[in-house]
């Protein structure tokens, strides 16, 4: 009796360091990379020239080329040539999809926060965001104040939906919410008369001006709703993959580069339209930049 408990026992600590030895190497994404020989890439279709579609699978922006550049560092750790694949992913969807190893590097719009921490680690920060209200260049609303009444559209699963609905409180404008699947999708519902503004990072927005049929039919107006650190997602607690992620933003920071890939996107015309996002770096990116780090959205609104 005492030999089958005791085997018993031996049985449930082996399972146990089992599942932590699998558990583990789901976190080891150098090893899992190499093994496979591909990395997946999380991508966005209309995230602005962070990271957004070319059609035919074709995927650039920002975020996408610090991607690339990471990867190619990840390649050289690990001595090999890696199969870059590209899926798109949601503001629903991203963060299960990193946190189940489906997607090994969100490259994306995520914006680094004290809850998505518990579940994702986040590279170094190389943008800050403004979160702007977009609107029709004539529809007379000029601040949060003048949406009373009004539809305002922003996307599902993005942490502008908790800010409109907190300067809402705050401000006692009480304003009809509807939410797109994504951010295309959400200026749609501007574009087509169904809202009256779109609510979101100001690059998504200025993106997506800078594409549309009409781009002098909508402008950016109000004051800034909150100010947000946009970064990479990686697996939670994978220490030696974050290490090349924040060493490659370093080198790309103290080279230089960091500050022409951004004038790339941002300032020069981007394809497929040769538009112009015109959108410099803001003081707030500039000062992540000169103090490369990876802390939430909470610290900066502390300041």
């Amino acid at each position: 009796m005492k030999k089958h408990l005791f085997a018993l026992a031996t049985a449930s600590v082996a399972a146990s360091l089992l599942t932590f030895g699998q558990a583990a190497l789901a976190a080891d994404t150098l090893a899992k990379v190499k093994a496979s020989g591909t990395i997946t890439m999380g991508v966005r279709d209309s995230s602005g020239a962070l990271s957004y579609t070319l059609g035919d699978g074709k995927y650039v922006g920002y975020h996408i080329e610090i991607c690339q550049r990471i990867i190619g560092n990840v390649e050289k750790a690990i001595g090999k040539k890696l199969e870059v694949k590209y899926l798109p992913v949601t503001s629903q969807n991203r963060i299960p999809l990193v946190q189940n190893g489906t997607v090994d590097i969100e490259c994306g719009s995520t914006t680094n926060n004290l809850a998505r921490q518990k579940d994702v680690s986040f590279a170094l920060t190389a943008y800050v965001e403004e979160v702007r209200i977009a609107v029709k260049a004539n529809s007379g609303i000029t601040s949060i104040t003048n949406l009373a009444g009004r539809t305002v559209a922003t996307t599902t699963g993005t942490t502008s939906v908790q800010i409109l609905r907190k300067h809402e409180r705050a401000n006692g404008v009480d304003f009809k919410e509807i939410f797109g699947k994504d951010h295309s999708d959400s200026f749609l519902l501007l574009e087509s008369g169904r809202a009256d503004a779109f609510v979101m990072d100001g690059q998504i927005l200025a993106g997506n001006i800078a594409t549309a049929k009409n781009p002098a039919d909508f402008k950016i107006v109000g004051e800034v709703l909150s100010v947000e650190p946009i970064a990479i997602m990686l697996s939670k607690d994978d220490a030696a993959f974050k290490k090349v992620a924040d060493d490659t933003i370093r080198e790309l920071q103290k080279s230089g580069e960091l500050a022409k890939i951004y004038d790339k996107w941002f300032v020069q015309p981007i394809p497929p339209k040769n538009t112009r996002v015109g959108l410099p770096a803001s003081d707030a990116t500039k000062a992540a930049w000169a103090n490369l780090n990876d802390k939430p959205m909470e610290d900066y609104a502390k300041k």
